[in-house]
Order: structure tokens, then sequence, then C-alpha cells
């Protein structure tokens, strides 16, 4: 039997990370935050002063980069190189150039690999924009998490605000609907929901009345 896989797949600021890394908690199941590894590599390639249209060296880059999310004193870390960059991947800069590493297919073909080695060793509680389509098609629970583009915006002005990060609350609902039109319409792993998906909208639910969905959506599967 293969390890469980909760595959959550939905748009930007729909609740993914937060839902994602509670349940995986409850379950004890390994979060894996998906966006992290790319925003991760966005950062590098920015740092690096790589265009991203340079496709070949923005994929020599991601073979040479090592990427390793781990838990610490209950905070969700992500080190690149064995460097924290937790919240450096955060800014809305970060944000407008990460669907270019992510149109790129060798590059999210690197990615794939790496998460699926993850489930080699643990039950997880993956979360993205391709999860139940491309890394896991197999995984026994898909779930696809959605909300309004106003909902969103202001969950991701209040995330930014509490990172002391002050930003225009319509640039920000401009940037994410850019975001989802890049992610729904992408030639490579665009953002779907397939048959197999249970759809929640997250726009009027609490946090914690999502997990109990989710959970309880688990506890349907393995009984």
């Amino acid at each position: 039997m293969k390890n469980f896989v909760i595959a959550i797949d939905g748009p930007a600021g729909s609740g993914k990370s937060t839902v994602a890394k509670i349940v995986a908690k409850k379950l004890n199941f390994l979060y894996v935050d998906t966006g992290a590894m790319y925003r991760a590599l966005t950062l590098k390639a920015m740092k690096e002063k790589i265009t991203f249209q340079d496709e070949k060296r923005l994929i020599e880059m991601a073979k040479n980069t090592k990427i390793d999310l781990i838990y610490e004193n209950e905070n969700y870390k992500v080190y690149l190189d064995g460097k924290d960059v937790s919240d450096e991947i955060r800014t809305e800069q970060v944000s407008k150039n990460t669907s270019y590493i992510a149109s790129i297919l060798k590059i999210r073909e690197i990615l794939w690999e790496m998460q699926r080695k993850y489930r080699e060793k643990y039950h997880l509680v993956m979360e993205g924009r391709d999860i139940g389509s491309k890394v896991f098609p197999d995984a026994q629970l898909k779930i696809y998490l959605d909300a309004s583009t106003e909902e969103r915006a202001k969950r991701r002005y209040l995330q930014l605000k509490e990172m002391g990060i002050e930003q225009d609350f319509e640039e920000i609902k401009k940037g994410i609907e850019q975001r989802d039109e890049k992610d729904k319409n992408r030639e490579i792993a665009p953002l779907v929901r397939g048959n197999d998906y249970f759809y929640i909208d997250t726009t009027n639910l609490t946090i914690d009345q999502v997990v109990e969905k989710i959970i309880s959506l688990f506890k349907e599967k393995i009984h």
C-alpha cells in the first residue's frame, strides 16, 4: 500500500497553506508547501540576476538547488541551499515572478521528483496547484479549496501586514487576478478542478470549519 496523500489544490489565497498545516498536524502527516519550493527558486533567480526568459540558466540553477522544508519550534521553515528564506519568499515581488518559474516544464519536473520522494517515507498533506492533477494523480483524497477574489486579497493583505509589509489592497487584488489568469491558462500543469476533487468554498468558513471538513472526508476514505 502506498502512503496516504491528501492533495489540496486551489488558487492563491484560498487558505491552502494554513489549512494544510493544521490538517497535517492533526493527522500526524508531513505537510509539504509546494508553492514555497517554486518561490524559493524564484528568489534564487532574482538574487543571481538570472532573467526569467533565460530558461537554460534557470533549469541549470534548479538542478543545483537544495530546498528543505522543516519544522522548527512549531514553525514551518523553508531553507534554500542551507539558508532560512521563510520570510523572503513571501514578498510581493517574489509572488509576481513565481509564475515564470512555474511555467517551465523542466523545472516543474525537477520539483515533482523532489515532491514524490516524500511519499516514500511519509503520509502527506501536500498543497499547490497541480498536486492532484500532476504530482499525485493517484492521491487518495483530492481537495479543491476556493474563495472569492475579494476575500483572498483581504487574507493576503493581512498576511503581509503581519509580516510588517505595507501593501496597497487594490494592488494585491489586481495581482491575485493576474495570477489566477496565468495559473488557469498556462500550457503546463494549469490549475484545474477534476471530477475527483471535493470542492470547498472557504469564503465564509472559519479555518477550523475547513479543517474539520477535510478530516471528516479523510475518515470516510479510510473506513
